[in-house]
């Protein structure tokens, strides 16, 4: 039995049977419930790509990731496939392992596929790219940074809060000369950290100490020979490293040089990856709200792919504080264990 017998016998359109399958929250009860039972006594199991031949829909979305080895990248990625499956979407994962022309081919073929929306995860495509999927008109989101069109919907973080509130944390608890271990991976994030760094100094009346401020690799091994080469200049009351893979190189570092944590030096991170409760002091970092921007960005998109959405539309999430021991704070208030 095809949908078309499945209409005729439960006496309503077609139309109505696919919104029963589609979009069941905009059927009546009673027709819902009519053109189920009928589905259940003959069996019926939708065909979904002959259904997407048929209605346009192929219920997929693509979501591009930069590395899947990301856990941060994977907990939005949670937060997308828990509102696909909701509204009964399968999600096709793309894992480019930031390679511009990995993800321009995944791209291609979610395009190829008929995929009914993309989400795309801190990427790294060109503004001429992207028109082509514009011209697809497939529905597209970013979640995180991006160097394309600044007119298309996008969930972000305000990392230029995020670290601004941090460092006022630290001259708060008695820090005044504070080491910047600036990554530069996402690009941008990092500079609006640098950024909300550099504004906290200047509202407190501290000078920016250019020699304190450290390019450096975003990783552990990136964080240690960073900090290495701050202490060169001269120690520091605490040290702020824009990503915790960064702050835990850092750690290493500063304990290997034979100096405690956080008697001798304070450290904070940026992220709050799972590992920051679990090191020894336990790091004290920004939190970000990676999975509620997967939830928001496929929200939107969902929006898009309804109909319901006509503009684009720009999201910014606030971040949070985890305060732990290597702040230096005594009483470590909202210290999760």
């Amino acid at each position: 039995m095809n949908i078309k017998q499945i209409a005729k016998t439960a006496g309503v359109s077609v139309a109505t049977v696919s919104r029963v399958m589609n979009h069941p929250e905009t059927v009546a009860p009673a027709t819902k419930e009519k053109i189920e039972k009928v589905m259940q006594e003959a069996g019926y199991t939708p065909n979904w790509f002959a259904q997407g031949l048929n209605f346009n829909t192929t219920k997929t979305i693509g979501l591009v990731i930069p590395h899947m080895l990301n856990p941060s990248y994977m907990e939005i990625a949670n937060g997308v496939e828990e509102v696909a499956r909701m509204r009964g979407y399968i999600t096709f994962m793309c894992n480019v392992q930031k390679d511009v022309q990995t993800e321009r081919e995944y791209i291609s073929q979610l395009i190829n596929r008929r995929v009914d929306g993309i989400i795309l995860m801190f990427s790294s495509m060109e503004r001429e790219y992207m028109k082509r999927i514009q011209k697809e008109k497939i529905p597209l989101v970013f979640i995180g940074e991006h160097k394309s069109m600044p007119k298309i919907s996008s969930v972000q973080v305000d990392c230029r809060a995020g670290a601004a509130e941090m460092i006022a944390h630290l001259i708060e608890v008695g820090h005044r000369s504070i080491g910047f271990l600036q990554g530069h991976d996402p690009e941008q994030e990092c500079l609006q950290q640098l950024t909300g760094y550099r504004n906290l100094l200047k509202a407190n009346g501290i000078r920016a100490d250019e020699q304190l401020i450290v390019k450096t690799e975003n990783s552990i091994e990136g964080g240690y020979i960073g900090v290495k080469r701050l202490m060169a200049a001269g120690r520091p009351d605490a040290v702020y490293a824009t990503s915790d893979e960064i702050a835990y190189g850092a750690m290493d570092a500063l304990k290997d040089s034979g100096l405690s944590i956080p008697q001798d030096i304070a450290v904070v991170g940026f992220g709050d990856d799972r590992m920051s409760n679990l090191i020894e002091p336990k790091l004290t970092t920004v939190e970000l709200p990676l999975r509620k921007m997967g939830i928001y960005g496929a929200r939107i998109l969902f929006d898009m792919i309804s109909g319901e959405a006509k503009e684009e539309r720009q999201i910014i999430l606030r971040t949070r504080m985890r305060i732990r021991k290597s702040c230096g704070h005594k009483e470590r208030i909202g210290e999760m264990f």
